[in-house]
């Protein structure tokens, strides 16, 4: 079996990590946690970095457990936050744990009868029958308030980094996550917690409350926080979070996120991303650097990943996609777009609305393209470039500008894609 650590090393996915973790892990099997806040119905990119953690623990021989924080997402962490989280109702949190387990089956082995196959654990499940009383008198004592306070995670909410101050609800979580640790040595002899760079505070409170509680020893390994080159927060794009569910982030646009990210970026992402090893790794970037322009790097990264949170089909569409805007293709591959596809790829074109009625009755190119559209300047200039060769709709080349366009050459049964020479494309959509 592989050493995690020195895994984790070279990929340059180690932060802190507690002094005997090393040891722990050379020593036996080991079962470690890395909790997950269900604060929405998928993951995002931002929580990549973490379940590669756990795929590169469990492919080392060890026992990961993916921890939804189905009670502690109803409070809110307050670690690297400004302001404080809206909090959710349990019918919301039961759907955005089943969403999320289905998304985490992706990266770990749930289902086999390996000694290590994954869990999933769900800290509602022990949390919710737990009487505010009985918690501050059974678990409340052992920590003092001067050891709570002294998180940074806590001193930066307290001075002038949050709004609204650090609510009593929020200087909980600590207490709540240390629990959590504790729960999780005590039945499923867990020893080792992972998380980011932001939760030290949060888990050496748990291996701390381990220790007075039942004198065990468990320890604590961070990965960083995952940024852009330039600084920048990773994930993050123009529309907002880079989303691993098909709904919020088409498999087309996630692959494109990974396709266009910076040389050096993808040189840090490939080993943090994906699961190749290093020899094939430092082979892709030395490849890469003698040929930039040729982008095998980031091609890679994108199929890697891509392939992994959706599928090798999914990938394959993706780049067919690609190419339809950026090379070579054909009306087959257009026909192969779903909607929400074919609007991503041709989002940054010309859109025009047109009344559906006129395909409905038959409407000649040029009059739709000039009189409701404005796709050209005149007729005259449709006509020109047609007569050229240089007008295609729906990727088939028009051979006369008085050509009749019908509801059976709509895409969806709602768009035309009309092209003027080799990268200049409007979309027609009928309303």
């Amino acid at each position: 079996m592989k050493d995690f650590v020195e895994e984790l090393t070279w990929r340059g996915m180690i932060h802190q990590m507690m002094p005997g973790t090393d040891e722990l892990l050379k020593k036996e099997q080991v079962t470690a946690y890395l909790g997950i806040d269900p604060t929405a119905d998928s993951l995002h990119i931002g929580h990549l970095c973490g379940v590669m953690m756990l795929r590169h623990f469990q492919r080392c021989g060890h026992k990961p457990l993916a921890l939804i924080g189905g009670a502690t997402g109803m409070i809110g962490d307050p670690s690297g936050k400004s302001t404080e989280r809206n909090l959710l109702d349990e019918e919301t949190l039961r759907h955005n744990v089943a969403c999320i387990k289905k998304q985490l089956s992706h990266f770990l082995d749930f289902d086999s009868d390996a000694p290590n196959r994954a869990e999933l654990v769900n800290n509602y499940d022990w949390m919710k029958d737990f009487k505010f009383l009985d918690f501050v008198r059974d678990i409340g004592k052992h920590i003092t308030v001067n050891y709570m306070m002294a998180k940074e995670s806590v001193q930066k909410r307290l001075n002038g980094e949050a709004r609204d101050g650090l609510s009593f609800t929020e200087f909980t979580y600590q207490l709540l996550q240390g629990y959590d640790f504790y729960y999780l040595n005590e039945h499923k002899g867990c020893k080792l917690q992972l998380g980011g760079a932001d939760q030290w505070g949060n888990i050496t409170t748990g291996s701390e409350l381990i220790r007075r509680m039942n004198g065990k020893e468990c320890f604590a390994l961070t990965c960083p926080l995952v940024t852009k080159s330039d600084g920048r927060k990773f994930g993050k794009t123009e529309s907002g979070n880079v989303w691993l569910d098909r709904n919020y982030t088409s498999p087309y646009q996630f692959y494109q996120f990974w396709l266009n990210v910076p040389d050096e970026d993808a040189k840090r992402y490939i080993k943090i991303f994906t699961s190749l090893e290093k020899e094939e790794i430092d082979a892709l970037i030395a490849e890469h650097d003698t040929d930039p322009g040729r982008r095998v790097l980031q091609k890679r990264l994108a199929e890697e990943v891509t392939v992994m949170v959706h599928s090798r089909e999914d990938y394959e569409l993706a780049v067919e996609a690609s190419g339809i805007l950026f090379g070579k293709s054909t009306k087959e591959s257009l026909l192969k777009l779903d909607e929400k596809t074919l609007l991503d790829v041709f989002a940054g074109v010309p859109h025009f609305e047109v009344d559906k009625a006129l395909f409905e009755e038959g409407v000649k190119l040029a009059d739709l393209a000039v009189d409701h559209a404005q796709v050209f300047a005149s007729k005259g200039e449709v006509k020109t470039l047609v007569k050229g060769g240089g007008v295609s709709v729906n990727k088939d080349k028009v051979s006369a500008a008085d050509q009749v366009l019908t509801s059976a050459d709509l895409l969806d049964g709602k768009y035309l894609l009309v092209q003027q020479g080799k990268k200049k494309y409007s979309l027609i959509i009928a309303k």
